[in-house]
Parts: C-alpha cells; structure tokens; sequence
C-alpha cells in the first residue's frame, strides 16, 4: 500500500525536484510543475508518453494542456498528499521532457 511521504522523507526526495522547477502548491500537499515544448505536437506528445508510464504505475497526474504548455500537479489521493508515486512520477515526467 502507499504511505504518505514522512517529514523526514519528504526533504530528501522532494530538494532535488525543487532544482528541476518542481514547487510545493500552496494549499494542497502536491507539487507543481510548468513544462513547456516548442510546439502543440511535442506537447501532446509527451503527454502521451507520460499517460503510457502513469497507467503502468496506476498513478494520474492532474494537468491541463494549452498549446504548447502542460500545467501539471501531483498529488496521491487515496493518502491525501505526496506519496513516493509522486515522485517517481515526477522524476519521468523530468527524463521525458529532455
């Protein structure tokens, strides 16, 4: 089962994805990230193969998509906060983007 991420957890996964322009979304235990590609097509193309991954995991990010900017947010519902999914999820969306 996934736990939520422990205080002292959450300061050693979450300070690397703080470098990459992950940020704590204020309100909510989740993080945030704003990424954007050089075109629709690449957009909607990463998110394609973000989806492949966040469907292997069994683990959905909540984002939107504007033309050539994908807002994402990640959070884990069924512990209401950051889980170790998130930042896994985190980590490919990062790899992915190149």
């Amino acid at each position: 089962m996934t736990e939520k991420l422990s205080s002292e957890t959450r300061k050693t996964l979450l300070e690397p994805l703080f470098s990459t322009g992950w940020q704590i979304t204020e309100g909510r235990d989740a993080i945030a990230k704003t990424f954007v590609f050089h075109n629709f097509v690449q957009a909607f193309g990463w998110m394609t193969q973000v989806a492949i991954w966040a469907e292997k995991w069994d683990h959905h990010p909540e984002w939107s998509n504007v033309y050539k900017t994908v807002n994402v947010l990640l959070t884990t519902h069924d512990v209401e906060g950051l889980s170790a999914l998130d930042i896994k999820l985190a980590r490919k969306m990062d790899a992915l983007s190149g």
